[in-house]
C-alpha cells in the first residue's frame, strides 16, 4: 500500500458564488499540512495573501465540525469554533474518500468563499514537482475591491471606458486587470518561508 509520500491529492477550488466560474485544479502531496494547501491556494488562485484565511471541514474521527487555519481568537470567521493551527494539522487526517470537501475562507472583511473539493487520490508521478496546477478558468478578482458587489461594479466599469469611474479605477488598480486570464505557470511559494515571515 501506498504511503501518503507516494500519494497525491488532486483538489478543484471553486471561488463561491461568481459566474462565470472562477477555479483551479491543483495537484499537491498528501503529507501538506492545511497551511501547505493553504499556500498553494493562493499561489494558483492569484491571491497575495496579506489576510487571514480559515478551512472549515468535519472531522471524520468525531464528524464534528472544524476550523483549521491562523489562531486567533478575535479575527475568526467561526467564532464559535477553535481554530487549529493550519501547519500543525495534516490534509491526510481530514480529507479521504468519505470526507472530499472543505469550505475555505479568505479576507474576512470581503469573504472569499472556496469550495475545497478533493476529486482524486493519485500515485506520485517520477519527474513531477508538485504542487502544480494542471487546470482552471479565469482570474481571481483583485484584492479588497468590495467582495462580490465591489468585483461586480469592478467589471461593470472596466467594459465601459465612458464610465465615469473608469480613470480612478484604473489608478487604484494600477495594473491591466484581465478577468479572463488564467495560466497552469504558476511560480508556487515554498510554506516554510511563508510560515518564518508570519511569524516574523
Amino acid at each position: 500500500m501506498a504511503t501518503i509520500y507516494e500519494q497525491i491529492y488532486q483538489f478543484k477550488i471553486s471561488l463561491n458564488d461568481i459566474e462565470p466560474s472562477i477555479w483551479r485544479c491543483i495537484e499537491v502531496q498528501a503529507n501538506y499540512s492545511f497551511w501547505d494547501l493553504h499556500v498553494a491556494i493562493q499561489d494558483s488562485m492569484g491571491w497575495l495573501d496579506c489576510h487571514l484565511h480559515e478551512f472549515n471541514i468535519m472531522n471524520p474521527t468525531t464528524g464534528e465540525k472544524e476550523s483549521i487555519g491562523i489562531p486567533d481568537e478575535n479575527s475568526g470567521f467561526s467564532a464559535s469554533l477553535k481554530i487549529s493551527p493550519g501547519w500543525e494539522t495534516k490534509i491526510a487526517d481530514y480529507f479521504s474518500e468519505k470526507t472530499k470537501q472543505a469550505l475555505y475562507t479568505y479576507d474576512f472583511g470581503d469573504s472569499w468563499e472556496h469550495t475545497v473539493q478533493l476529486e482524486k487520490i493519485l500515485p506520485r508521478e517520477a519527474g513531477i514537482k508538485y504542487p502544480r496546477c494542471i487546470d482552471g478558468k479565469r482570474a481571481c478578482p483583485p484584492e479588497d475591491c468590495g467582495s462580490i458587489p465591489g468585483y461586480e461594479r469592478l467589471i461593470e466599469i472596466m467594459q465601459n471606458p465612458g464610465d465615469e469611474e473608469y480613470e480612478s479605477m484604473l489608478d487604484w488598480l494600477g495594473f491591466h486587470y484581465d478577468p479572463e486570464a488564467f495560466t497552469t505557470k504558476i511560480r508556487f511559494s515554498n510554506p516554510k518561508t511563508r510560515l518564518k515571515n508570519l511569524s516574523a
